[in-house]
């Protein structure tokens, strides 16, 4: 999706901050990132799945929703974009 000019502007600002960090805390900023961001959407799924399998209204439905929130929260983000 394209980005909107207060989004760029953001982003512009965040990358601004993000370069005044040590290499060695950017490093770890990104490397933290992808490694949520490779692994949110599988737990999602999996719990969704898992779910299903055990029947509706069960605590893994509160917990995937959970997640599913923590996903959406991450799309929104634009850390992704910087680093």
């Amino acid at each position: 999706m394209a980005m909107n000019e207060t989004q760029k502007a953001k982003v512009a600002a965040l990358r601004t901050e993000m370069r005044k960090l040590d290499p060695e805390t950017y490093q770890e900023i990104r490397q933290s990132y992808y490694k949520i961001a490779e692994e949110l959407r599988p737990l999602v799924d999996a719990l969704e799945k898992a779910d299903a399998e055990l029947g509706p209204d069960g605590p893994l439905l509160e917990e995937h929703y959970i997640f599913c929130e923590m996903l959406d929260r991450l799309n929104k983000s634009l850390l992704g974009g910087v680093v």
